[in-house]
């Protein structure tokens, strides 16, 4: 007697929640499971939804044989408010390095956050000798991420351009503007370079320099022509050498006879009306010259016809007698004795 064959058995199926699933990720570009070292779009990369735990599904809303992309329930946020961004994200990472541990998945960390002091799996930031989650890694002052951006170190902590040069960089003293670049120390004050100019011009200081007075800087010509003392003679100002006389200053070669223009021999001079003069036009100036000789009268004069005379000029104009008896006649501005006037005009 023949048996029949047995019929094959169908295999069972298995239908329900715990049924194992394909494998799925998600479609952001760019997006791998490296030990949590690369992100897409700005953002941590998650885990893909294959099964956890033997395939079973977690209550409370999760993929079946997978978990949540917020983590899992036990990290959610507490009641009473939404969750802070960090607190948020630092569960999360959290949460994907507890499961993927237990997946084999090894997670090497980085280093430690110099902020958060948590370690770090995914972009890093190295700056000033540590490492830093790229988000904690912000400026001091404004509190923005500074990211790829340069920045500026002080006192152990860092601060963007901005903040930096604002809150530390010297002041120009013209403008009030933080110097960035080349800085003009003069005056006990910094300046910029463009700033740092004449007070009376505006001109910029040569090789020659500048000079201060009253706290402002000048060029040497405005300096001189402002401040310098000025010479009696030609009134310019006084550079170098000068002569101090009749409570004045003059150049040397403007220190002369202010009739002749003569220099003065061994520094002698005469004083009228508060210029200098030689002694000729001195006594011309003062009217005692003799008129008889045209030199200074420094002894006894005689004064007639308006004019001064030393007594040995004073003589006739015809015999040349001296008049010194002071009596005379007087013809066409000549002074004659008794006789000769009355033998020429008698």
């Amino acid at each position: 007697m023949h048996r029949a064959p047995p019929l094959p058995l169908p295999r069972p199926t298995l239908r329900g929640p715990w049924a194992a699933r394909p494998m799925r990720t998600r479609s952001s570009p760019r997006c791998r499971i490296q030990g949590l070292e690369q992100r897409a779009g700005g953002e941590p990369c998650w885990a893909p939804d294959w099964p956890l735990n033997g395939g079973q599904s977690s209550p409370g809303g999760q993929d079946e044989g997978g978990f949540m992309a917020q983590g899992k329930t036990g990290s959610s946020s507490p009641p009473g408010g939404p969750p802070k961004p960090g607190s948020q994200l630092d569960s999360m990472l959290g949460s994907l390095q507890s499961d993927l541990n237990k997946l084999g998945v090894a997670t090497v960390a980085k280093g430690v956050c110099g902020a958060c002091k948590k370690p770090i799996a995914g972009q890093v930031v190295t700056a000033m000798g540590k490492t830093w989650h790229p988000e904690h890694f912000v400026c001091t002052h404004c509190q923005e991420e500074i990211g790829s951006r340069n920045f500026f170190e002080r006192d152990g902590q860092p601060y963007c351009e901005k903040d930096y040069h604002s809150l530390f960089s010297p002041r120009c003293y013209y403008c009030n503007g933080p110097i960035l670049d080349k800085v003009v120390t003069a005056l006990d004050r910094t300046w910029h370079p463009e700033h740092f100019f004449c007070a009376q011009c505006g001109a910029f200081f040569g090789p020659e320099g500048f000079h201060e007075k009253d706290g402002k800087a000048y060029c040497r010509k405005d300096y001189f022509d402002m401040f310098a003392p000025k010479c009696g003679g030609c009134a310019r100002a006084i550079l170098e050498n000068y002569i101090s006389a009749l409570n004045t200053l003059w150049h040397p070669e403007c220190f002369v006879c202010r009739e002749c223009f003569t220099p003065f021999i061994n520094g002698s001079f005469f004083e009228h009306d508060g210029q200098p003069y030689c002694e000729v036009h001195y006594h011309e100036r003062r009217g005692s010259l003799c008129s008889g000789c045209q030199k200074p009268i420094t002894g006894r004069c005689i004064t007639a016809m308006a004019k001064k005379f030393h007594p040995e000029h004073f003589v006739c104009a015809f015999c040349l007698k001296q008049l010194n008896k002071g009596t005379f006649k007087e013809q066409n501005d000549k002074p004659y004795c008794q006789n000769c006037f009355l033998k020429l005009f008698c």
